[in-house]
């Protein structure tokens, strides 16, 4: 699949127009991505990088250097014959002998000659593949024998194993804990590559860069169609959160935005989607829901308001609304705001009752039980409001809860709509927490990189999977697994190949 532009099933269907029209998209795009090539050369190799910090370096260094993969991934996946690879590359280094080695042999099922002879081997080829598990390096060594029939000359020997890195070295093991370490454990490669060494062999920053850059392309038709099963739903959570983006020309950061999308809390797929934006405008929300439309449980955020004028309906968080109220009783022991708090404790102890009836059972009892503490409750923040003065912090969480009525009651009348936004809230916590150690993303395509894979990640951890064990069983699975099929690698449906 080539990344952002879906190919037809069989070109050969395709009229003479069409095909000049792929053509041209495709040329298009690769003029793009060679474009993008060299400012990222420019980047890396340029003086810009000299105005960084020492720390900040090394992460720059890492992403351009993943970036660049990444690119020179796509150009390969559009054109065979693009001058995106390197020519005269130093010859790799053999593995250290030391380590310790595990043959894997792979001979023909029968060595018997069509013609009938018995065919003798010859020799064999021999490839290296480094594997990893926590602490311990391996080789994999794979042993294919070359067999021959001196009659009729046929020579025969087993294929390669598809890898998802064609003629690289590490195995999906080792490529899958490079990954958790990275967006899981929020390690740098420069810290993991100081890490390996400690286990036997100091595996060079660039060199885990070009694999994790190789990765993200690798795993983005899967996160797509992770995306495309989750708008399938009729309820969403959606919230946003800060994240710092370098700008190495001026040698500081600014402010981006990880967005987080997820199946309602009720449903019983689970799955987060994370998509990293430059900007904290709605645009970004419209673009990642496309034609969706359907409840959105978000927070007020204006840019939100757009989708919800274009026919999304708008479910609100009775968890913001009550942090108003918690915020004014800590600070000041307000006895408005106890009285406020007093009334979304019965709301939480109703639906703590209902979170596992289904759907109509527990719509149903909303309306019996939370409806008339609602009626009251709104009857409440009317007449309280009028007592207290415009701009007091008491009338400010006042009229947040009046201001957003609609939103916040909407979930009554619908048994699969959450009463908060806690459900996507606890899928942000592990970015909030692993950014103190990136600190930053170092490009636009890092971040989107990052989200993407995060995606896969925590969405693996939602269905109760190990996610290494998951992501070197996709890793291991991709090369050959047809585009037809990819949903069956993704997490809520995935089966280990080994179970």
């Amino acid at each position: 699949m080539i990344p952002g532009m879906p190919l037809p099933a069989d070109l050969h269907q395709l009229n003479a127009d069409e095909l000049r029209c792929l053509l041209i998209e495709s040329q298009v795009r690769i003029d793009k991505l060679t474009y993008e090539l060299a400012y990222y050369k420019r980047q890396r190799y340029g003086v810009k990088a000299e105005h960084l910090s020492v720390e900040q370096a090394q992460l720059f260094e890492e992403t351009t250097a993943a970036d660049l993969a990444a690119i020179g991934e796509e150009l390969e996946q559009l054109s065979p014959s693009s001058p995106a690879r390197e020519k005269g590359q130093a010859k790799r280094k053999p593995l250290p002998a030391e380590l310790p080695r595990t043959e894997i042999r792979h001979e023909p099922e029968t060595t018997t000659c069509a013609c009938g002879c018995q065919m003798k081997r010859i020799g064999e080829d021999v490839a290296e593949k480094l594997d990893y598990t926590p602490g311990t390096f391996t080789v994999e060594r794979h042993i294919r024998g070359k067999w021959a029939c001196a009659a009729c000359e046929t020579l025969v020997q087993s294929p390669v194993p598809a890898h998802v890195i064609d003629k690289g070295i590490p195995t999906a093991g080792l490529l899958a804990q490079v990954l958790i370490a990275k967006y899981l454990d929020h390690l740098p490669l420069y810290r993991q590559e100081s890490i390996f060494g400690r286990a036997g062999l100091a595996i060079p920053q660039s060199t885990l860069a070009q694999w994790v850059g190789q990765m993200g392309v690798a795993l983005q038709p899967l996160v797509e169609a992770l995306k495309d099963a989750m708008l399938a739903h009729p309820v969403l959570h959606a919230d946003e959160t800060p994240v710092a983006m370098l700008d190495p020309g001026a040698g500081k950061t600014h402010r981006a935005y990880l967005w987080s999308y997820s199946i309602g809390a009720f449903e019983p797929m689970k799955a987060v989607v994370y998509d990293f934006a430059e900007s904290r405008a709605g645009k970004h929300a419209q673009a990642f829901l496309g034609e969706w439309r359907g409840t959105l449980v978000c927070d007020d955020y204006s840019g939100y308001k757009a989708l919800i004028a274009d026919g999304v309906t708008e479910a609100g968080c009775m968890a913001h609304a009550r942090r108003k109220f918690f915020d004014l009783h800590t600070s000041h022991q307000s006895e408005i705001a106890g009285e406020a708090l007093a009334y979304f404790q019965k709301l939480y102890a109703v639906e703590h009752e209902l979170a596992t009836l289904a759907q109509d059972d527990r719509r149903r009892l909303r309306q019996e039980q939370a409806k008339p503490v609602l009626d009251e409750f709104g009857i409440w923040l009317e007449r309280r409001r009028q007592q207290v003065p415009n701009g007091s912090s008491t009338a400010k969480a006042i009229d947040y809860s009046l201001r957003r009525w609609a939103a916040l009651i909407h979930y009554l009348d619908d048994g699969q709509v959450p009463i908060d936004n806690n459900w996507i809230e606890n899928r942000i916590r592990p970015i909030v927490t692993g950014r103190k150690n990136w600190l930053f993303a170092g490009s636009l395509r890092a971040g989107k990189r990052a989200a993407a894979i995060m995606s896969l990640i925590q969405s693996a951890k939602l269905n109760g999977h190990d996610p290494f064990l998951y992501l070197k069983d996709i890793l291991s699975r991709l090369p050959t697994q047809p585009n037809s099929r990819i949903s069956e690698l993704l997490p809520h449906r995935w089966q280990s190949q080994t179970a």
